[in-house]
């Protein structure tokens, strides 16, 4: 009976759902589940900010926005290899092979695949760069907001110097000069949200100010 009834409501999805509808309705929900930094919220600033950089560089704006909207599903699974397992889930989801052929599917996987700020190699495609590029928001009050809510959830009882120094040796390690995060579109967004970020950074003090007010609101 249950078989039946996933056939049946995957057979309703396919022939009357467009892939726009199936994102929205059954894959950007899955984001709730997830920590504050990776709701809904940002899959759509992925989402739009892709398609931005998708039309600058004549990529197909379906590929584009359904690899953003899948990037972070991994979490799921872990967030070690969640790039990995996005992947994983973007290969084996049995709707999209309405939408984009075996070819397009593996293009789609390894951008996914490739968005990490921790990745060893550049992205293998402009698919890649696209949501690498999109995923970096590099938005410095966001980042430095995410950094303190993901602080807080790995250890909610901590004081706020236990919290403000581990944010600032990440900001250190990913985003200050020489630090392992990259762009590879260089889009103006970027550039300029990048350069502000490492004035703050080069401003510990300034970055405390910071870090205290978004500390109290999370």
């Amino acid at each position: 009976k249950w078989i039946c009834i996933l056939t049946s409501y995957r057979d309703l999805i396919k022939h009357n759902m467009t892939l726009h509808e199936y994102i929205e309705q059954q894959i950007l929900p899955r984001y709730a589940a997830f920590d504050k930094g990776h709701q809904r919220d940002h899959a759509e600033s992925v989402i739009n900010e892709s398609l931005v950089l998708a039309k600058e560089h004549g990529a197909d704006l379906d590929m584009a926005y359904t690899i953003a909207a899948f990037h972070d599903l991994g979490l799921e699974v872990n967030r070690e290899l969640h790039h990995i397992h996005s992947g994983e889930i973007l290969m084996a989801d049995p709707i999209l092979p309405q939408f984009f052929t075996d070819e397009q599917r593996e293009i789609m996987r390894d951008a996914v695949e490739d968005h990490r700020a921790s990745s060893k190699h550049a992205p293998r495609t402009i698919y890649g760069a696209i949501v690498a590029e999109a995923d970096r928001h590099i938005d410095p009050e966001t980042i430095l907001r995410r950094a303190m809510q993901f602080g807080m959830k790995q250890n909610p009882d901590a004081d706020f110097e236990w919290h403000f120094n581990r944010a600032y040796e990440h900001m250190l390690e990913k985003y200050a000069e020489g630090g392992y995060m990259r762009l590879w579109l260089n889009s103006k967004r970027n550039v300029e949200g990048l350069t502000r970020l490492r004035e703050i950074i080069d401003d510990k003090e300034l970055m405390r100010e910071i870090c205290e007010r978004l500390w109290r609101s999370v």
